[in-house]
């Protein structure tokens, strides 16, 4: 599996392209907005987009799958159903934080705990991680050791829970099992900020080493 970060709309968040390197299939992991940085990627890798993938519905992750895949004609797939109501909010979301009109979308198929996403000859394992959203999921390729997380983890601290249905307690429950089992050398691209690993956030994060029961 190849990749490359695209940080895209005003909270330069971390959208995700990743491709299978033999068929040249690939998939754009929350395509916040900032379409045409997004597509200029895509041909610069010179590889054929087929799926959108979503890790949460927050404005700054999915504020352009809509339009995206009206555009293309290409599946939705993900987040998991719980955040359906995100997906709802999507254009007040827009008009709170001053983002371009968003459209509502249905994913072609909710994922959740244990599905997996083919891309080209790639498959990405899905972990339902709620606590920053109750939706929320993280892709995982364990043949490259690398996780895309969105908003659970960052490189020294964790997401927020003060947003609707938000969870503290359920957001460090999420990262001890569905993170914090994965091995130490595991990459991870955050929703936001530079990249890190597993081993690394498990001995320095102070969120993981002073609060994790």
């Amino acid at each position: 599996m190849r990749y490359r970060i695209i940080p895209v709309t005003p909270f330069e968040q971390n959208c995700s392209l990743l491709w299978c390197g033999s068929s040249g299939r690939a998939a754009v992991v929350d395509p916040g907005g900032d379409l045409p940085r997004i597509l200029a990627a895509v041909e610069e890798e010179g590889v054929t987009l087929e799926r959108i993938l979503i890790t949460h519905a927050h404005i700054d992750h999915a504020g352009a799958a809509g339009e995206l895949a009206g555009q293309l004609g290409i599946p939705i797939e993900g987040p998991q159903q719980e955040d359906a109501f995100w997906i709802e909010m999507l254009p007040e979301q827009s008009q709170q934080f001053g983002f371009p009109p968003a459209r509502r979308f249905v994913p072609e198929r909710w994922l959740g705990q244990g599905d997996r996403v083919a891309i080209g000859e790639q498959v990405l394992e899905v972990r339902h991680c709620p606590g920053h959203t109750p939706g929320h999921v993280v892709f995982l390729h364990p043949g490259t050791a690398l996780a895309v997380v969105g908003d659970v983890l960052f490189r020294g601290s964790i997401g927020r829970t003060d947003f609707p249905r938000g969870d503290h307690a359920q957001l460090l429950a999420s990262i001890r099992d569905q993170l914090l089992t994965l091995d130490d050398a595991v990459a991870v691209i955050p929703g936001h900020g530079p990249m890190t690993t597993i081993g690394h956030e498990r001995l320095t994060n102070p969120f993981l080493t002073r609060d994790l029961p």
